[in-house]
């Protein structure tokens, strides 16, 4: 055993190479992590690890990982760099940083947050952006990743209690999960699944793609890509008509039944079967085995995000959890448990509110996103930012701090690259030379979480840990909040009353509960005991108190305050003269070794997906003279281009329907020879519509055709 070796130390921490924070024993000897392996004491894992977090040493020592501050020694994007110091850095990045504002205002200064900076550096990052004056913080995907479910839950609970928060899977009777694979996305959460299975839940999937999820379900819906909203209506409409619903909780707890009821009878069964492509029994068995095994619990992921009509298809599910009563109950969707006095992400970040907020880009066209009402947390509508880095218009944005590979993220990659290559001055934050970074005048290296100290506390968690170093920082790297407090002394700024430094930072938001970080470090992690029916004695955080079935924050603001069904603007069936060319279906995913575009790089990872895999239905394949294992190209409709990926014959897809991976990119090759000849984003359009709500795109629906690669 390694821990067992002479010198050997043993650190305890917790791992951010995904969502999930899993505990890890770090086991190091002479200021180097021999291995990593999963805390059989720590409550999120159990002593569980995906092969991403295993991977971490290869990651931490990996030859190509950026070590030191670099600049720009040629053209954006020739590869040419040369190495400063850190003090040379800051200093050109303060300097431009600051003719920008001066120039142009605040406004035209912006970061966009991702991989590299999970949690580490948003709340300070955001302090700069304050003490600049500046309103405008994007994510690369929070028009589509969880900040609409945040919108949707908020209006409907007050709170976020479905997607991978709230579901208490290992006490439940009944278990939901609709649009994810939790076993790629957040493996600890499959592992609970397995648990509750095991202890005699049923199991219900929904999704267009026979997954590793599917393969334990007692009953699996094959919903056609951009139609959940339908098959959701369809299923309340099946408990209602039933009175399967739980009456007492509804008569008490919640609002607008009634008009849920009426709105409901547009979806009868047999239509929402012919919309959706699943039988009409599958539909009745799985409402009505989800609304009598009680208490049941539900978890929504991306799948339903993804589209035009995404708030609408998140509040119809996010209906199924209320009417049936499985709200804050033991085995239900439960409300935040948060540590009593911590403050997490979001009161961080109110704490450190933008000046100006409802300037920032969206705030106008999508205010429950963006601005002063936000119900998420408060970012702006990404491709309305680099629209605006393009035109000019609100205001131009002429520099960025880019901590995630916006190349490979963003919708619409050629329109991507020519605004990042607009910009005046461009920064990155990343750990290898990713697509992104060589289009950058500077980069900052930011170190991993093995070399850092803070916080980690997640939506989802009833208690608050300690992050700690097991070595120091390598080469030259530097923990990120380090970057952003020198960067605003050296604009002249003022740093935030509410911290300093990184002591300051990390004791902040234990205040309230009368530790500091060093005492966190000692015990750990301090948790809150689970309390169920939060709401008998506060209520909801909503308008009336109780659940709205019947939004009144969406009546106020002009949208429909009931979900409805809406067909895509790209689809079989509203637009069936595409279809004849592009008859295909295209919807994604990710494998769980890799976490959006990160890990590429890494042997042991990519030995075991080693390439883009396109998986297509035999069906499908057969007529088109794609035999397994065939490079193919997937063309997507308008003009939208093509990208090249192995295709895989499989039965988990429709005939209809094609699954490729996202966030693929070559780390062997430059952006110049192929590196982003894979990424599926090339082929979606970063262009209106959106959803009216969230601004969301539809891309898990789009279009597209694939044929036979020439060689």
């Amino acid at each position: 055993m390694v821990s067992q070796d002479v010198g050997v130390k043993v650190v305890r921490t917790i791992c951010d190479r995904c969502h999930c924070a899993c505990g890890i024993i770090a086991y190091v000897k002479d200021g180097k992590v021999l291995k990593v392996e999963g805390d059989p004491d720590f409550p999120q894992n159990e002593g569980f690890m995906c092969p991403k977090g295993l991977a971490v040493t290869q990651f931490l020592y990996h030859p190509d990982r950026l070590l030191y501050p670099l600049k720009r020694a040629g053209e954006r994007g020739e590869g040419k760099w040369q190495r400063i110091t850190w003090d040379e850095a800051l200093d050109i990045a303060a300097r431009k940083f600051r003719e920008i504002k001066d120039k142009y205002g605040p406004r035209a200064v912006t970061w966009s947050w991702g991989d590299a900076a999970f949690h580490c550096s948003k709340v300070t990052k955001q302090a700069w952006l304050r003490a600049m004056g500046s309103p405008l913080r994007f994510h690369s995907d929070a028009h589509y990743c969880y900040h609409p479910m945040m919108i949707a839950n908020n209006l409907t609970f007050g709170a976020s209690i479905t997607s991978e928060t709230g579901p208490d899977y290992r006490n439940s009777k009944c278990i939901m999960v609709w649009g994810g694979n939790p076993v790629s996305s957040h493996p600890t959460r499959a592992r609970d699944i397995m648990i509750g299975k095991k202890r005699g839940a049923k199991l219900i999937v929904i999704d267009p793609r026979f997954t590793e999820i599917a393969s334990k379900a007692d009953i699996f819906l094959q919903v056609r890509p951009g139609a959940d909203d339908a098959l959701a209506l369809g299923m309340l409409n099946v408990i209602i008509n039933e009175e399967l619903y739980d009456k007492e909780f509804v008569s008490k707890w919640c609002v607008g039944f009634e008009q849920l009821r009426k709105r409901v009878q547009e979806y009868p069964v047999n239509r929402v079967a012919e919309i959706a492509w699943v039988p009409e029994d599958d539909i009745l068995n799985a409402a009505r085995m989800y609304a009598t095994l009680k208490p049941a619990s539900f978890h929504n992921r991306i799948g339903l995000q993804m589209n035009t009509n995404a708030i609408q298809t998140l509040r119809a599910a996010a209906l199924l959890v209320a009417i049936t009563g499985n709200v804050d109950v033991m085995g239900g969707n439960l409300l935040p448990n948060w540590p009593k006095g911590f403050k997490g992400l979001g009161d961080l970040l109110k704490d450190i509110r933008l000046p100006n907020e409802d300037e920032a880009i969206g705030a106008k066209e999508y205010p429950l996103l963006t601005g002063s009402k936000s119900l998420a947390l408060d970012p702006a509508h990404p491709p309305s930012v680099v629209h605006a880095i393009l035109t000019g218009k609100p205001y131009p944005v002429k520099a960025v701090w880019a901590l995630n590979n916006l190349l490979l993220a963003m919708e619409d990659t050629e329109e991507t690259r020519k605004a990042l290559l607009s910009l005046d001055f461009f920064v990155g934050s990343d750990f290898f030379m990713t697509p992104t970074l060589e289009l950058c005048d500077l980069i900052l290296p930011p170190c991993t979480y093995l070399e850092r100290e803070e916080n980690e506390h997640l939506f989802y968690q009833n208690y608050v840990a300690a992050r700690q170093k097991a070595i120091d920082e390598l080469g030259e790297t530097w923990n990120e909040r380090r970057m952003d407090f020198e960067i605003i002394k050296r604009m002249g700024l003022e740093l935030p009353k509410e911290f300093h430094d990184d002591k300051e930072y990390n004791d902040y938001p234990l205040k309230g509960m009368g530790v500091s970080f060093e005492e966190l470090k000692a015990r750990r992690w301090i948790e809150e005991p689970i309390h169920y029916k939060k709401y008998e004695k506060s209520g909801f955080r909503t308008p009336s108190g109780k659940v709205e079935l019947y939004s009144s924050i969406l009546e106020k603001f002009g949208y429909d305050p009931l979900p409805h069904y809406e067909e895509n603007p790209e689809s079989p069936i509203s637009t069936p003269e595409i279809a004849k060319d592009y008859p295909l279906i295209l919807t994604g995913g990710r494998h769980v070794v890799y976490w959006h575009g990160m890990n590429v790089q890494l042997p042991w990872l990519r030995e075991i997906v080693p390439e883009p895999v396109v998986e297509i239905n035999p069906a499908t394949a057969a007529p088109l003279g794609i035999k397994d294992g065939d490079w193919v190209w997937i063309e997507g409709s308008k003009g939208r281009g093509r990208v090249k990926q192995k295709a895989s014959l499989t039965e988990a897809v429709h005939p209809r329907v094609v699954h490729a991976p996202s966030h693929w990119y070559y780390p062997e090759r430059s952006v110049k020879t192929g590196s982003l000849d894979a990424n599926i984003n090339q082929i979606f359009s970063n262009d209106p519509p959106y959803d009216p709500i969230c601004g969301a795109v539809p891309i898990r629906e789009c279009l597209c055709k694939v044929y036979k690669a020439e060689s």
